[in-house]
């Protein structure tokens, strides 16, 4: 990202060199803890915390923030990764992809959809030879979305189950428009890593070491 949010705080902004770098970078820095308070996408970093913490026998906790629920009205198709995802849109005209710049080469290869890509920054990969690249960050209201679905004629759309509130309008103007959504799983949560929803109960973690 160009321009991100930044938290208070001391910010590093980069990789530590792997497993084997993070595993340095906390003993270097005497850390006690590792909040794992990644993106719930961001597999990869969050595979190296869990064993860097482990091989450096550092406590540590993942944060992740509960994950949306299907309501009535919906028109959901959940599917394992974005693969899964090019191939169950392949039958639609129109399709919204709202899962960030990363992930849209998956929808290359795609020659008969026409896609809206909306991101805050553009894509580096391949992109789909018909599309519309909407480069915006939310959050954005329900009306908003609504406009947006009725105004490019979406037929399908598609997102990562991210979670959260401040990116689930696209859901309810989907629900209220009657378009069919194909959400992404997340991927699990690194096996023997405690999980934990809410930063009062990584709080509570903290407080308890």
């Amino acid at each position: 990202m160009r321009e991100p949010v930044l938290p208070a705080g001391t910010v590093r902004i980069g990789g530590f060199g792997g497993t084997e770098g993070l595993r340095k970078w906390l003993a270097d820095n005497a850390i006690d803890a590792v909040v794992d308070a990644t993106h719930p996408f961001a597999g990869t970093i969050s595979s190296h915390a869990a064993d860097a913490a482990r091989v450096g026998g550092v406590p540590i906790v993942h944060l992740r923030r509960p994950g949306w629920s299907e309501q009535p009205g919906d028109r959901w198709s959940r599917v394992p990764d974005l693969a899964a995802a090019a191939q169950a849109v392949t039958a639609f005209d129109r399709v919204f992809l709202t899962i960030g710049r990363q992930g849209v080469a998956a929808f290359a290869e795609l020659g008969e959809p026409w896609f809206l890509i909306r991101a805050i920054d553009p894509p580096t990969g391949p992109v789909p030879p018909q599309h519309l690249l909407l480069l915006a960050r939310g959050p954005f209201t329900v009306a908003q979305e609504i406009d947006l679905l009725r105004e490019h004629r979406i037929s399908a759309m598609v997102t990562k189950d991210s979670g959260g509130d401040l990116t689930a309008a696209k859901l309810t103007a989907a629900r209220r428009c009657g378009i069919p959504v194909v959400v992404v799983d997340r991927p699990p949560v690194p096996e023997g890593v405690e999980c934990t929803e809410s930063v009062a109960a990584a709080w509570e973690w903290l407080n308890a070491r």
